[in-house]
């Protein structure tokens, strides 16, 4: 089994000197160093954070094999204070839908199960350095890539089937932004610095989403607290603002948006 094999299920059996052959293996593939291992808790089990350091930029592995991905909306049910949240901003002409069921089937990727291979993902998105169009070719000079829609949503979550990476509920007193205490200050499971501020825009392969982010739109418009917190939500594709980013006015406000680079192995 090549180390791209390498599946979420099968990660979280290793202990630790295990994960630490592995980090020195994807370290060596990709002529890196080891730059960290530590074990956290995820789920009621321990996950380990391996972090890849490869000319100054830090990779994290993000194991792959069969995953679900997307929100439930079947089983999923609001809290009472978020369903007054919404119901409140939808009073003021905002969000879609008659409920908040109905509107994250509208900006939510479908429940599904897919297959994804093992990679080394940046820690911390970039700012593109070019047009979205032209960005895969300035990333594969580098060797890198962009990723795609299901590699992010499922390097965000790492198996968590909530509305959020750390769980279905979000702060209702206050909005994300300047939130400097909140659950998206936090790193991810596997040690990302992912869907941590709603002014962040980050681009995949798929022109069709865009995630971590709906460039402060959410914020800025007085949308209420819920609508403020769910452009950070994991299987939020954010598509009013996908469309802006590759319309024609979107050209020029390129080097606001970003990508989290991928190094394949």
């Amino acid at each position: 089994m090549g180390l791209a094999d390498l599946s979420l299920d099968k990660w979280r059996s290793f202990d630790l000197a295990a994960a630490r052959r592995v980090a020195q293996e994807a370290a060596d593939l990709v002529s890196g160093r080891v730059a960290g291992v530590e074990t956290v808790e995820h789920l009621g089990a321990r996950l380990h954070r391996v972090r890849v350091e490869r000319n100054g930029r830090e990779f994290a592995l993000i194991p792959g094999g069969t995953v679900t991905l997307g929100l439930d909306l079947d089983v999923w049910q609001p809290t009472p204070g978020q369903a007054a949240d919404y119901a409140e901003s939808l009073g003021q002409g905002f969000g879609g839908g008659p409920d908040l069921r109905a509107y994250l089937a509208q900006v939510l990727s479908p429940r599904r199960c897919v297959t994804l291979a093992a990679v080394l993902m940046a820690v911390e998105n970039e700012n593109l350095t070019e047009l979205p169009a032209d960005m895969p070719a300035a990333l594969a000079a580098r060797g890198l890539r962009m990723p795609t829609s299901d590699e992010w949503e499922h390097a965000c979550g790492a198996g968590a089937g909530t509305l959020f990476r750390w769980g279905d509920e979000c702060p209702l007193d206050e909005i994300p932004y300047g939130h400097d205490t909140g659950p998206q200050r936090q790193l991810s499971a596997l040690g990302l610095r992912i869907a941590y501020d709603t002014y962040s825009v980050e681009l995949t392969s798929d022109v069709t989403a865009v995630h971590g982010g709906d460039g402060g739109e959410s914020v800025c418009g007085g949308y209420g607290t819920l609508l403020a917190w769910l452009p950070l939500a994991t299987a939020n594709r954010n598509p009013s603002t996908a469309e802006f980013v590759y319309s024609p006015d979107g050209d020029g406000l390129c080097e606001d948006f970003s990508t989290r680079p991928v190094l394949p192995l």
